[in-house]
């Protein structure tokens, strides 16, 4: 009865043993947690980095774009200049495209989004935006040959937008009738509309007047459509330190009207009289 006894725990003592070496090589073989597609660098980690990551476009002139020289150039670039200098870090710029903007912030691409981001609820659900800098409603531009004036006569014509703006979704909610031509960047844009490949094109107001400016024979026959909006700087989801100091410069920039200086230096050489500046800049967050 003793040796039944003994055999019997025996094999219980090497059950368990079997079970707790399974299970030990079960918790060895999971897999290494993965690095959120959120991940950002705190503003800590920014100034210990010595460098600060900006999303800017590349080819939207006068707000972000590559100079003859190579050098970035712009109203949202003369922002950056100086967020990296009140952060005292270097500035690296990384061009992005409308459509990108969320993806770069999502993915850790980009500190800071500053390219003519139109606040709208549904970015909002993706990225964190920081205090506005500028206000701004959709315009549409066409050749003076065949002038728009209302949505209405694009019914059934050839619209100009570029993806991921807010032109391309108000155009697609409001006038289903109007035939998107949708391209990837601006320049592809502005060239479809200079090649008549459309018949008008829409964006921020801002864009087409100064567009039209620049391009004798077209001309920006509806200067204002839909609601008034606001430009702002955009991080990544969750990133409060830089979301907070960002505001925080903003409102103290408001003491120097910093913004109404970066209007007179990158926006009136092409305006010129033609805008009065307290319509497109915002001081200090306050609209």
């Amino acid at each position: 009865m003793a040796k039944t006894i003994k055999r019997a725990s025996a094999l219980i003592l090497a059950l368990v043993l079997v079970l707790s070496a399974f299970a030990g090589c079960s918790k060895k073989s999971k897999p290494a947690p993965s690095i959120p597609s959120g991940a950002f660098r705190t503003l800590d980690q920014i100034k210990e980095s010595g460098k600060i990551v900006i999303g800017v476009f590349s080819d939207k002139n006068p707000f972000g774009y590559v100079d003859a020289n190579g050098s970035y150039q712009g109203y949202d670039v003369y922002f950056a200049e100086r967020i990296a200098a009140d952060l005292g870090v270097a500035v690296e710029y990384t061009a992005t495209e409308p459509a990108s903007r969320v993806e770069y912030l999502e993915t850790g691409k980009v500190d800071i989004i500053l390219a003519n981001f139109t606040v709208t609820a549904e970015r909002a659900e993706k990225v964190d935006f920081c205090l506005p800098y500028m206000k701004v409603a959709l315009g549409v531009v066409s050749p003076d040959s065949a002038l728009i004036k209302e949505p209405e006569q694009l019914n059934g014509k050839k619209l100009i937008v570029v993806k991921g703006t807010t032109a391309e979704t108000y155009f697609t909610e409001n006038y289903p009738e109007v035939e998107l031509l949708k391209f990837d960047q601006y320049t592809e844009a502005t060239q479809a509309i200079a090649d008549g490949r459309g018949d008008a094109w829409s964006t921020d107001k801002t864009e087409v007047l100064a567009w039209a400016l620049m391009n004798p024979g077209f001309t920006v026959g509806i200067p204002t459509l839909g609601s008034l909006d606001t430009i702002a700087p955009a991080v990544t989801k969750g990133n409060a330190t830089l979301q907070k100091w960002i505001n925080a410069e903003i409102a103290t920039l408001a003491d120097e009207q910093f913004f109404h200086a970066d209007y007179a230096e990158t926006l009136a050489p092409v305006y010129g009289d033609s805008v009065d500046p307290d319509e497109l800049v915002v001081e200090g967050g306050v609209v």
